[in-house]
């Protein structure tokens, strides 16, 4: 018999990580689903149950802004199933401002948990899943190739870590390891709810940036109201966990695709600045 392959993905509180858990448990996967707050669990256990594989989904806390909360979850799961075969890199933390009214803080914030995080957990698996030929998987976002208006600290954070999975992919196939992005777009989940946007806050504090923030932000809720859902989106997931060669980079809609190939495709820049200008004009 052939044995179950164990998949740790970290934020399935709710959302892409959620459903991502509960897509690769009914795929037949072992799946220790991770987040900060266990406490938290209760949306993650309950569609588990309806979906007839809590017992292939097993919470655990991980918070990956901290190194020994990483070992600590990492150990555990080697000491009861002797093996690691994928890493869902999901856990990650949005940010909408600018940087001359907001400062560094939000920013080295917003990579500690969306760039760091992913790094750490990664470094930290690495070994395991080269004793498996496994894999790393890595929800970034259409962000992580197009640069967005008030979106700077999350973009550059995404685009970081775009940049440094394109460049561990190579290294890590040479010793048996393969890695992938999966790069959503707008998905209708407790995402934007947990960035806590207090938007007339925020046109209030944005000074002379306020006609562009107020523009952006009509664009993005609409865009938003036309939202993939988060079993949608994570549907791409599980076939890169499945897939014999999956491809490096994966969007998981049509406008995605879309989005980014606008950019793959724009070898100056004018046709980005063009788009995204459009936002907050």
């Amino acid at each position: 018999m052939a044995t179950t392959r164990v998949v740790l993905i970290t934020g399935t509180s709710s959302g892409i990580g959620l459903a991502a858990a509960v897509a690769a448990a009914r795929a037949g996967h072992h799946v220790v689903a991770t987040m900060r707050d266990t406490g938290r669990a209760d949306a993650l256990r309950a569609a588990a149950a309806e979906a007839g594989v809590a017992e292939r989904v097993e919470v655990a806390r991980l918070d990956v802004t901290d190194t020994a909360s990483v070992a600590a979850c990492l150990d555990a799961v080697l000491a009861r199933h002797g093996r690691l075969d994928a890493v869902v890199n999901n856990a990650g933390a949005g940010y909408v401002g600018t940087v001359e009214q907001d400062g560094l803080d939000p920013v080295r914030a917003t990579m500690e948990v969306n760039f760091f995080g992913v790094v750490d957990v990664t470094r930290a698996a690495l070994p395991h899943l080269r004793a498996s030929g496994g894999r790393v998987i890595t929800v970034t976002s259409v962000g992580g190739i197009v640069g967005q208006p008030f979106n700077e600290a999350y973009c550059a954070a995404k685009f970081a870590v775009e940049g440094f999975m394109e460049s561990l992919a190579p290294v890590a196939a040479s010793v048996g390891v393969h890695v992938s992005v999966v790069e959503p777009g707008a998905v209708a989940s407790e995402f934007i709810g947990n960035q806590g946007i207090d938007l007339p806050a925020l046109l209030e504090a944005a000074g002379p940036y306020a006609p562009a923030l107020k523009s952006y932000a009509e664009r993005t809720f609409a865009a938003f109201g036309q939202a993939q859902t988060p079993q949608e989106a994570a549907e791409p997931i599980v076939e890169a966990l499945t897939a014999e060669h999956p491809p490096f980079r994966v969007q998981t809609s049509d406008r995605a695709r879309a989005f980014v190939g606008t950019k793959l495709t724009d070898l100056d820049g004018s046709a980005v600045q063009q788009l995204t200008g459009s936002w907050v004009a």
